[in-house]
């Protein structure tokens, strides 16, 4: 009997791939895993798994965002602000991964699929076409700002309900990313001369 089953068992292996293989969801979206030991009830699982799926769906749109602008972009300092583009594109790809990994570590579901992220996002679509490089900034500062603006609030949320990974995840790495990518885009709407300062024309003494 033991040669039998072992026989049936070998016979069932094959080279072949099974393709084309479907099965009901093991985890629906919008829910938590019930149980981890992290010493977090479910219900704050539940609140920060959703607030945080939707920072996810801003920072995805805002990720592609720079890629657009990075690729798109044109103009006397196309080539520093195609690097840049490209620079602040890295960082935010980064930051997606690090949302998306607490979501998973708090039990939830992250957002993933384009069509998810383009019904979720809270920040404005732009034209499939080339944009002037003023009108890309500030395209890519609202988008900002809408994150900043978020990450103020549910970092205050987190620490409010015990969630403190999620409030330094948050503040130390979205929060601040942003901060300073703001700061790098804004520099470059200051409206300064490039060859001629526009004060007092300098005038040499007699004796010079």
């Amino acid at each position: 009997m033991t040669r039998g089953r072992s026989a049936d068992n070998h016979a069932k292996i094959s080279a072949q791939p099974r393709l084309h293989q479907r099965a009901p969801e093991i985890q629906p979206y919008g829910t938590v895993s019930h149980l981890l030991p992290l010493e977090l009830k479910e219900p704050v699982r539940l609140e920060m798994t959703e607030r945080l799926n939707q920072l996810l769906a801003d920072t995805i749109t805002l990720r592609d965002l720079y890629k657009k602008s990075h690729w798109q972009v044109a103009g006397p300092t196309f080539y520093q602000l195609h690097l840049l583009f490209d620079k602040h594109f890295s960082e935010q790809s980064e930051l997606v991964d690090a949302i998306a990994e607490r979501i998973q570590l708090l039990g939830g579901v992250s957002l993933a699929m384009a069509p998810d992220v383009a019904e979720t996002t809270r920040i404005q679509r732009p034209p499939r076409g080339r944009e002037e490089v003023p009108v890309q900034l500030s395209r890519l500062l609202d988008a900002h700002q809408i994150i900043v603006r978020d990450c103020r609030e549910l970092a205050r949320r987190a620490s409010q309900i015990g969630d403190d990974g999620s409030n330094d995840l948050v503040v130390s790495q979205v929060l601040r990313t942003n901060e300073l990518q703001v700061w790098f885009l804004s520099e470059h709407l200051v409206n300064v001369p490039l060859v001629e300062a526009q004060g007092d024309v300098y005038k040499p003494s007699k004796s010079a």
